[in-house]
């Protein structure tokens, strides 16, 4: 379950999301690391908002190519059939609603399913980069976040960080829970096997209700109902 490595945990998790010819956007942080954990046969297209489809996994330590980098200025590898673009093109394509699923990470997500993860006040940026665009155009956001950030909780009430796009997350995962959003309510939807209810309850600011989605999919090796 990679207990000692919270951010692979939830990558890994992620990929249950993840269905055959989707088309996915990785967000800085986190997301990047589900690009290392897809395989081949599963047939999920990987695009790139600097103007790539086909991302492959990150490249072998001294072979990486400078002229191959995701939007987060990581080397990248591409894979067989990958197509370049530029950004009008790219984000035609996420503005349009042809990115199925945008795995973006988080800094807070309060209990309206708001999006807070392109600025934490103090700190310099260059700025807001695709985030907005992904968490607004993409048909369904998939916020990736440790639970807590130096033991407070990042899934909240309401956002004190400056605002990404409002009412846009659709699931959080972390690597205690997988929370859903459904008609207006905040659900508990699964348990990582080694975390309780309580420990989830004391960690989460952000009230929520302990019930499975509508038509629940079977659980991934790792996890289980609250």
């Amino acid at each position: 379950m990679d207990a000692a490595d919270p951010r692979r945990r939830i990558a890994r998790r992620a990929l249950a999301e993840l269905q055959p010819g989707d088309v996915v956007n990785l967000g800085v942080g986190i997301p990047t690391l589900v690009a290392d954990l897809l395989r081949p046969e599963q047939g999920v297209y990987l695009q790139s908002e600097n103007g790539i489809l086909g991302v492959g996994p990150s490249p072998p330590p001294g072979e990486e190519d400078p002229d191959l980098i995701n939007a987060s200025k990581q080397p990248v590898t591409v894979l067989p059939g990958a197509s370049f673009f530029d950004s009008a093109a790219s984000f035609a394509m996420i503005r349009g609603g042809h990115i199925h699923v945008a795995l973006l990470g988080a800094l807070q997500v309060d209990e309206q399913g708001n999006l807070a993860n392109w600025l934490v006040p103090g700190r310099p940026i260059l700025g807001v980069g695709g985030a907005m665009d992904l968490a607004f155009g993409a048909r369904r956001v998939v916020a990736l976040t440790t639970h807590t950030n130096d033991g407070k909780p990042k899934l909240v009430r309401t956002l004190t960080l400056p605002l990404t796009a409002p009412h846009c997350v659709d699931t959080v995962i972390t690597e205690l829970a997988v929370f859903r959003f459904w008609q207006g309510r905040m659900l508990l939807c699964e348990l990582a096997e080694d975390t309780t209810l309580e420990e989830v309850r004391r960690l989460t600011e952000a009230r929520f209700e302990v019930e499975p989605e509508p038509g629940a999919a079977p659980l991934t090796p790792g996890w289980t109902r609250p």
